[in-house]
């Protein structure tokens, strides 16, 4: 009876379904490429908002998580100012819950506001399925959903 009650209080707060484990591709000091049209080209990956890990252990993030990060080549204005993103494509390969393995060429994301609004007007290239489906702003944005 208590487990019942327990995963009510989850649904009531909005974590209902769990989040499949996708595998952590992009770790902390990894330089990712700018999607949008922000202004920014490289961004390099300063912390994991959320993750919570073991002592020494390198901060990593997946498809879909949030990450605050520093624009390494961009624009003047933008150049060494950080921001959060959401990563949208990961090199390492994961596997979905159907067992198709998902692979991009390359590591990117948005940069978005701290209140999940995106900077950009538009993204470049796909966006993968678990980040559109958690961030509904870069879902209406993206023109390819994979």
């Amino acid at each position: 009876m208590a487990a019942k009650a327990k995963t009510r209080g989850l649904q009531a707060k909005g974590a209902g379904r769990p989040r499949m484990k996708i595998s952590r591709g992009v770790n902390a000091g990894s330089l990712i490429k700018c999607a949008d049209n922000s202004g920014a080209k490289v961004l390099r990956v300063i912390q994991v908002i959320g993750y919570k890990g073991r002592h020494r252990r390198v901060p990593a993030a997946s498809v879909g998580d949030a990450v605050i990060v520093s624009v390494r080549r961009g624009t003047p204005d933008m150049r060494k100012k950080i921001f959060h993103a959401v990563i949208i494509r990961q090199r390492k390969p994961y596997r979905r819950p159907e067992g198709n393995w998902i692979q991009f060429e390359d590591n990117a994301a948005v940069i978005i506001t701290p209140e999940g609004e995106m900077r950009g007007s538009e993204i470049r290239g796909p966006v993968a399925r678990e980040a559109a489906e958690r961030w509904s702003r870069i879902a209406s944005a993206a023109s390819i959903i994979i």
